[in-house]
């Protein structure tokens, strides 16, 4: 079992930052992979950011070059340092850690962005 919890939304103007987390706890070892996702009202969940065990890193296009996936073993959380934020960044944000055979998620952190 996976614990994961995120932390950071909240409310920013277009053009600003935010960092997210996402402390895992449990069985960590076992992860292969962390993620983010975010959901924007109506829209289905998207795929945004991940960071392998082995550090390689993936975006989605809609957010290269301006948020950055990353992770801190020692303190068992991966982050998502988000700049250059725009209205259509509003969502939900949510932590996905997979392993092998079986994936864990947070309970999400809302993150909105004013024009």
């Amino acid at each position: 079992q996976v614990q994961l919890v995120e932390s950071g939304g909240g409310l920013v103007q277009a053009g600003g930052s935010l960092r997210l987390s996402c402390a895992a706890s449990g069985s960590i070892s076992s992860i292969n992979t962390m993620a983010w996702f975010r959901q924007a009202p109506g829209k289905q969940r998207e795929f945004i950011a991940a960071i392998s065990k082995g550090g390689t890193t993936d975006y989605a296009d809609s957010v290269k070059g301006r948020f950055t996936i990353s992770g801190d073993n020692a303190k068992n959380t991966v982050y998502l340092q988000m700049n250059d934020l725009k209205p259509e960044d509003t969502a939900i944000y949510y932590c996905r850690a997979l392993q092998a055979t079986w994936d864990y998620w947070g309970q999400g952190t809302q993150v909105t962005v004013s024009s």
